[in-house]
C-alpha cells in the first residue's frame, strides 16, 4: 500500500488510505452470477492539507470521479479509510460512519459538477437552488435566508435580480457560477472540483479559474480538483497526483512533475501535451516509456 504523502507538519484536512471501490461482472441470462470484479480504485492513499489544491489527472477510466465519489460517500468504498478532520478539530472516517450520520458533515464537504446544465434544476429558481442546501440542514430561513443568498451570488459575479431566473436564462459560464454558489452557500471545509472547467469555452473556463482561486483565499478553501486538462492543473493546482488504472501512480509538487517526472506514465501522459513551441522536443521515447510501464511501481515525492 502506498504511504500517505506529508508536505507539512500540519494535520490533514483529508487523509485517504487504502481505499479500494470494486465493481462485481454478473454474467447474462437468467441465472445471473458474479463472474469477476473490476477494480475501479485499487488501494489509493493520499493526504490534502489545509488550503491546498490537489489535482488528480489521468485518462479517461483511470478512476478519478470514483476516488471522489468514495471520499464524498456519495458511493460506499469496498475498503479504506477517509479521514476529514471538522472544524472543531475532530476527526471521522467517512468511509465507516453509518448513512444516517453523513448529513450533518455534508455542510464541510461540498462538489462542484463537471455540466452545469445537468447539475442544476429546471424547474427551480437560482434562489431555490443557492438556498437548497440551507433548507434541507435547516441553517436560515426568511430574510437571513435571502440575505445569504444574495451575497453570495453577488460574490460569484451574479446580480441579486439573478436571483428569480431559471437557468436556461444563464450561459454557461454563468451557470458553473450558480453551482459555485450552491456549493459555497454553507462555507465548506473541502470543495471537490469534479471536471468543473471542461465544459466551458477557454475564455470562461479563465474567468472560473481566477474565481475560484479568489474564492479560496477568501474563505480558505482546500481543492480537491479533477481534471484532465493538464495546462490548467499545471497552473491551478499545488500537486498532482496522476492516476492510472485505479492507482495513484506518482504524486509530487507541480512544478517537479512538469519539470522532472518519476513515472514513465506521467511522462507518456505529459508528452500528449501540445506545444506551442515546435522546435520543443521530448527528451524520452515514448514508446521506450510505454515498454516500462508494466514493470513500473509508483513515485510519490
Amino acid at each position: 500500500m502506498n504511504d500517505p504523502v506529508q508536505i507539512t507538519s500540519v494535520e490533514p484536512l483529508l487523509r485517504v488510505s487504502g481505499l479500494c471501490k470494486y465493481f462485481p461482472v454478473m454474467s447474462r441470462g437468467l441465472g445471473r452470477r458474479q463472474t469477476g470484479i473490476v477494480k475501479a480504485v485499487d488501494d489509493v492513499s493520499f493526504d490534502l492539507a489545509p488550503g491546498e489544491t490537489l489535482g488528480l489527472v489521468g485518462e479517461s477510466g483511470s478512476g478519478k470521479t470514483t476516488v471522489v465519489r468514495c471520499a464524498l460517500r456519495a458511493i460506499d468504498p469496498t475498503s479504506g479509510s477517509v479521514r476529514f478532520q471538522l472544524p472543531d478539530g475532530r476527526t471521522v472516517d467517512l468511509a465507516s460512519l453509518p448513512s444516517a450520520d453523513l448529513k450533518p458533515l455534508r455542510q464541510h464537504v461540498q462538489m462542484i459538477f463537471q455540466d452545469p446544465v445537468s447539475s442544476l434544476n429546471p424547474r427551480m429558481t437560482v434562489r431555490d437552488i443557492v438556498a437548497e442546501p440551507l433548507v434541507i440542514h435547516r441553517l436560515a430561513q426568511g430574510a437571513e435566508l435571502d440575505d445569504r443568498v444574495t451575497e453570495i451570488l453577488r460574490r460569484v459575479g451574479l446580480k441579486p435580480e439573478h436571483r428569480a431566473r431559471y437557468p436556461h436564462a444563464f450561459s454557461g459560464g454563468q451557470r458553473q457560477r450558480i453551482g459555485i454558489a450552491r456549493a459555497l452557500i454553507m462555507r465548506p471545509s473541502l470543495v471537490v472540483c469534479d471536471e468543473a472547467t471542461s465544459a466551458l469555452d477557454v475564455s470562461v473556463q479563465a474567468q472560473v479559474l481566477d474565481l475560484l482561486k479568489e474564492l479560496q483565499r477568501e474563505f480558505r478553501l482546500t481543492y480537491l480538483f479533477v481534471a484532465h486538462n493538464l495546462d490548467v492543473v499545471r497552473n491551478f493546482c499545488d500537486r498532482v497526483a496522476v492516476m492510472r488504472q485505479g492507482r495513484i501512480v506518482e504524486v509530487a509538487p507541480t512544478g517537479r512533475i512538469f519539470a522532472a517526472p518519476q513515472h514513465p506514465y506521467t511522462r507518456i501522459l505529459l508528452s500528449a501535451v501540445p506545444s506551442p513551441d515546435p522546435d520543443v522536443k521530448m527528451n524520452f521515447s515514448v514508446g521506450e516509456e510505454l515498454a516500462k510501464l508494466d514493470g513500473a511501481g509508483s513515485a510519490v515525492l
